[in-house]
């Protein structure tokens, strides 16, 4: 490294000496000119210093004028006259065309246009002043010129400045759009946490209405344990259990997606509702034969095409005359009218479902759901879904809730009559068949599967014998078959 940084400045210094060298011979060229004497320089310098002038044929044309300028000032100051006539300015066309072209070489310079060069020359001797001006005009002259270069440049300045802007859009938008992202992430997951948090201090604390219909609230075992389970920006789950007739209740709640400023945007063309769905796990002695749902109507055509078992055991029940029944926005699917007559009673009606009670304690129902064939790992199961108001109303949703525990008991202790039970028990039974067979056929499946397993390890194995080892058993084979082949004979004693 030292001997590196030696040799670069080695060879800084020898470029600066080549550099001031070579400034040094341009200056003494310029200055003494061939056919010039020094005196006449020395004059020049005292009136006006000449500017640097790199070509030679310019040079002795600024000479020519400066020395004819000077001879016409010593002769009016000799010889003063009353009436003073302005001096003409000399005309050294001729004087720079002798000396310009005196050593034209029309060999070396074959294709150029002679009469160029001379127009050339012409304009360059014309762009010449004719006479020294003072110094106090060059200053004014500088001195505007310097105002007028600076007012250009701030113009300029202040025009290439949107211009500069424009360059940098992209980078403008991606920056103000992280900004925009990351305030609004940070607005809108506490926005979700208080919605959980409100509807949490409003009905899984003390004295709420899950307080006294549940033994255990919150995911852990404590007094000290939290209510909710945070599982993503906009999914809280709360537990609750220590029933009778259930094992055990899980809410999830599913807010929108306050954190993500795409999903925002798109909310306000599409709106969408936060929401709180509730799974009970009905214990097996608990529930009779019940699948019953209900909904807004297009909600429950929805539900009757998706869900398995209201497609094949649930039908639409149409209104009973004579009878209070539910709000005309509502749907019922049920597998008999009689499981849906029990289960909407008149404390239902005039709660929630009701004409007037749905008006103005209904707006958040969404749907709601029984059955004993739920498609899971547990099959007799209840949901609710309802829509969550704001974290300042939630007092709104307080009948809602309270239907939980109400069918929790209702389902628990609802028995069918014998006629009902006959209508749905055979549609259990064939279902119970035909989950038989297909466990049934699923076994028969693996068994086949085993034995083309085993056949194919013993043809590879056969395959790696030797030719006696395969006679020998070929021999046992064709002898186990004879036996079988020989009729059975029986002696008497």
């Amino acid at each position: 490294m030292k001997i590196s940084n030696s040799l670069l400045l080695l060879l800084l210094i020898v470029h600066l000496c080549l550099f001031s060298i070579h400034v040094i011979s341009s200056s003494d060229h310029n200055s003494h000119l061939e056919g010039f004497d020094v005196e006449d320089d020395v004059i020049e310098e005292d009136i006006e210093p000449p500017p640097v002038i790199t070509d030679i044929h310019n040079s002795v044309k600024l000479t020519d004028l400066t020395q004819s300028d000077q001879q016409q000032q010593q002769q009016q100051q000799q010889n003063p006259s009353p009436d003073p006539v302005t001096p003409q300015d000399p005309e050294p066309k001729s004087s720079t065309k002798t000396t310009s072209f005196e050593y034209w070489d029309e060999d070396e310079f074959e294709g150029i246009p002679q009469q160029q060069q001379e127009e050339e020359q012409i304009t360059q001797t014309e762009s010449i002043p004719a006479s020294n001006q003072p110094l106090e005009d060059d200053l004014i002259t500088k001195s505007a010129t310097g105002l007028d270069s600076d007012s250009k440049l701030e113009n300029a300045q202040i025009g290439n400045f949107p211009k500069k802007l424009s360059l940098y859009t992209v980078e403008i938008v991606c920056v103000t759009f992280l900004i925009l992202f990351l305030i609004n992430y940070f607005t809108g997951k506490k926005e979700n946490e208080n919605l959980a948090l409100s509807w949490a201090a409003k009905f899984a604390t003390k004295d709420s209405i899950f307080d006294k219909n549940f033994s255990l609230l919150g995911v852990g075992e404590g007094d000290d344990s939290p209510l909710l389970l945070k599982e993503g920006q906009n999914v809280f789950k709360f537990y609750a259990s220590g029933r009778r007739y259930c094992t055990g209740l899980l809410a999830t709640m599913e807010l929108k997606s306050r954190h993500d400023l795409i999903s925002r945007l798109y909310n306000f063309v599409v709106p969408c509702k936060d929401e709180i769905s509730f799974e009970v796990s009905m214990n097996d002695d608990a529930m009779d034969h019940v699948i019953f749902a209900m909904a807004k109507k297009k909600a429950v055509k929805v539900m009757q095409k998706e869900l398995p078992d209201l497609q094949r055991f649930a039908g639409m029940v149409s209104v009973p005359t004579g009878k209070k029944w539910v709000a005309e926005e509502l749907a019922i699917v049920s597998e008999s009218k009689e499981v849906a007559g029990d289960l909407i009673t008149e404390v239902v009606l005039d709660q929630v479902f009701g004409d007037k009670a749905f008006e103005k304690f209904g707006k958040g129902f969404i749907s709601m759901h029984f059955s004993d064939q739920h498609p899971g790992s547990h099959r007799k199961m209840l949901f609710f879904k309802f829509a969550l108001p704001d974290a300042n109303n939630m007092a709104d949703m307080t009948r809602l809730v309270a239907l939980v525990p109400y069918y929790i008991d209702l389902i628990g202790r609802y028995k069918l009559s014998s006629q009902a039970r006959s209508k749905t028990s055979p549609a259990r039974e064939k279902i119970a068949q035909e989950a038989y067979k297909e466990l049934h056929y699923a076994r028969q499946e693996a068994l086949q599967r085993k034995k083309a397993d085993r056949r194919k390890m013993i043809e590879e194995a056969d395959t790696k014998l030797s030719a006696e080892a395969l006679r020998k058993k070929e021999a046992k084979e064709r002898a186990k078959k004879m036996k079988k082949a020989m009729p059975k004979i029986k002696m008497a004693r």
